[in-house]
């Protein structure tokens, strides 16, 4: 390793290093029942709120799963991805890989029904972090406890989507400094990846997969060859509208069936696939594919509430939005 090369790593490990200590100390402003006091039937209301959309469209589970992971990788959990365009500011939610994002309507009513009980008092970005998981708990997912104390930010921009937020095209090698970067460690990559256990995508995602990996109309190799047969059948070439279920059989159902997939060599995405490239990674998978989730409840709770402390707003900082698309 060449003189730059070396002290190009070192600043990137010491960059991480002080993003690591400046989430773990705006995190430390987080605690469970934040609200016991100011609000005290707000975890009551979100979680009523939420089951109305849920037990009527369980699919909205994943979109509203995905909301709270883009929003926390861009400007950390601020709820910025839920900020609408302005005259002066493209915003997160313009982006390319945010315009399929969905749930946007149940964010509102949750934000309605708090504001009615307890007005200017309960952030969206700490509304997005429950309802993500509330979201996964009513389709059979894990429960986990979140630390709330969130205040929400007031800047959302564009450009910033596409250098913080993983690519469904991302290496192993990209995924694991997109992931360093947040304070996440390998083994969060392997776990919160399992979240594509849930949901849709559009052929727009994976297609250069099937008809075109490197430039030569060939199909990606690391992928099964009988599963590129069957996803051709739904994806045609330049194919934009039509939805493809990450976990084919579950994808309305959390479970673990996403890590038999990708050890199958059946991982919709390259980032998916890319989970066999890292021995760490790897064997995560192989484990609980083999051992039907063992510990992948377990282990998604914790990696959720780490990620849901990535870069906070806390104390006196940001505000608390009245309208979750506006700041005020």
């Amino acid at each position: 390793m060449g003189i730059l090369q070396k002290l190009l790593s070192f600043l990137f490990s010491q960059l991480i290093l002080v993003l690591m200590v400046s989430n773990h100390n705006n995190a430390m402003g987080l605690k469970l029942g934040y609200y016991h006091k100011t609000c005290p039937n707000a975890e009551s209301i979100i979680s009523k709120t939420t089951y109305r959309f849920i037990s009527r469209a369980p699919t909205l589970a994943a979109p509203l799963l995905r909301m709270h992971f883009h929003d926390c990788f861009v400007r950390g959990c601020d709820g910025s991805v839920l900020l609408n365009s302005t005259k002066t500011s493209i915003s997160e939610k313009d982006a390319i890989p945010n315009q399929s994002l969905r749930g946007y309507h149940v964010i509102d009513a949750v934000k309605s029904a708090v504001e009615e009980a307890c007005s200017g008092v309960v952030s969206c970005a700490d509304i997005l972090a429950l309802v993500a998981r509330d979201s996964v708990s009513m389709i059979h997912g894990p429960y986990w406890k979140v630390p709330l104390g969130r205040r929400d930010g007031r800047v959302s921009i564009l450009n910033e989507v596409f250098a913080e937020l993983p690519a469904p095209f991302a290496n192993i090698t990209q995924l694991k400094q997109m992931f360093a970067a947040k304070g996440l460690n390998t083994k969060d990559l392997a776990v919160l990846s399992g979240g594509h256990t849930i949901g849709t995508s559009h052929c727009l995602g994976f297609t250069n997969r099937l008809y075109n990996f490197t430039g030569k109309g060939d199909t990606d190799p690391s992928m099964d060859p009988n599963y590129i047969v069957k996803l051709k059948q739904k994806c045609k070439p330049r194919d934009t509208t039509a939805l493809v279920e990450m976990d084919p059989g579950s994808f309305k159902t959390f479970d673990e069936a996403y890590y038999t997939l990708v050890a199958k060599r059946r991982g919709l995405f390259q980032s998916d696939s890319a989970l066999l490239d890292d021995p760490e990674t790897k064997a995560y998978v192989i484990l609980q594919a083999s051992t039907h989730g063992s510990t992948f409840a377990k282990d998604f709770s914790e990696s959720m509430v780490k990620m849901g402390q990535v870069g906070v707003l806390t104390g006196n900082q940001g505000e608390i939005r009245k309208h979750c698309a506006l700041v005020n």
